[in-house]
């Protein structure tokens, strides 16, 4: 039997619909609350295969212990916002009714000058819950053919494609 690893719940949730969406079945998915967790959690697996979703900063932690590892780049929102592009994400933004909070967002001092795209990553990760819940709808988003690669991959390697 087969689990894959995520660092966090937003991981869990993009891997879900994206598996969904492309009609993959998925092993068991056990967060592990941050990378630090990886090797309390392979321990309890006691030999079973494993697969991991990981940051890029945290790599070195997934790949000391787990089978085998697909690294987003910096982190999973980083690679929705890469594959759907800044004014798709603004697009579910404002289907959310949270357009008018991102431009807010936007014109604060330390926000303003920086890439749009730096800018979604801070807005995801700024308020309790936007990060599990952007996840989904991001990857309910992202065209088929454009799901970033790590999330691909990892997904037709837990299904055995």
């Amino acid at each position: 039997m087969a689990v894959v690893l995520v660092e966090g719940e937003s991981d869990r949730i993009a891997l879900e619909v994206l598996a969904a969406r492309l009609g993959a079945r998925l092993p068991r998915i056990a967060i592990v609350n941050g990378a630090s967790g990886a090797r309390r959690a392979v321990a309890e697996l006691r030999g079973e295969s494993t697969f991991g979703l990981v940051d890029v900063n945290e790599r070195a932690q997934f790949e000391s212990v787990v089978d085998d590892v697909f690294v987003c780049d910096p982190d999973l929102e980083g690679e929705l916002i890469r594959a759907l592009g800044t004014a798709a994400v603004e697009d579910v933004i404002a289907a959310q009714g949270e357009l008018e909070s991102f431009r807010s967002l936007q014109n604060q001092p330390a926000q303003r000058g920086r890439p749009t795209s730096a800018q979604l990553m801070r807005f995801f990760g700024g308020r309790s819950g936007n990060k599990r819940r952007y996840a989904g709808l991001l990857a309910a988003a992202v065209p088929l053919d454009q799901v970033p690669d790590p999330l691909a991959a990892l997904i037709r390697a837990a299904d055995g494609r």
